[in-house]
């Protein structure tokens, strides 16, 4: 394997292990409030940086099957954190968008996630930070370039098998 190869990879693994950090946070505080579910929080989170939508396009968005963004807004829609509403073009679809008290919750779930934050990344200055984010959101558009013609992940979890 050549270097840049391994460079790569090493790039993944350690994205990897980053999603898996936050999501353990994300779990020890689900675990100590017990509430919403943290993959329905993180819907709402999406919704809110979006704006109103449909479902089918949350769940392209988010590469994940229309039934699972569909359990999510019914978790969210329960709590009162989403409203709905009849699409004006067809009355058979709805809309999506935050409600008031679900604002309420992603700015005090920012709060958290600010904390924790500051506590790991303490003694990071701000070009730092920005540096590595504007990278990672090159990154990221770059993926989603070569995901969005696919539409269908099933297909890239099939892919070298």
């Amino acid at each position: 394997m050549s270097e840049r190869e391994d460079a790569r990879l090493e790039l993944m693994r350690e994205l990897k292990a980053s999603a898996n950090l936050q999501h353990a946070w994300l779990m020890q505080i689900w675990q100590a409030e017990r509430g919403l579910h943290p993959a329905a929080a993180m819907l709402l989170s999406d919704l809110a940086k979006h704006g109103e939508g449909r479902p089918s396009d949350l769940a392209k968005r988010r590469f994940v099957d229309i039934s699972v963004v569909s359990r999510q807004i019914t978790q969210l829609f329960s709590a009162g954190l989403i409203d709905r509403r009849p699409a004006p073009e067809d009355g058979r679809s709805s809309l999506v968008s935050v409600s008031k008290l679900g604002y309420e919750q992603l700015e005090r779930w920012r709060g958290l996630y600010l904390d924790f934050m500051a506590q790991a990344l303490g003694g990071w200055d701000e070009q730092k930070v920005t540096s590595l984010t504007e990278r990672l959101v090159e990154m990221n558009e770059n993926l989603r370039a070569v995901l969005e013609p696919q539409n269908n992940c099933q297909e890239l979890a099939n892919v070298g098998k």
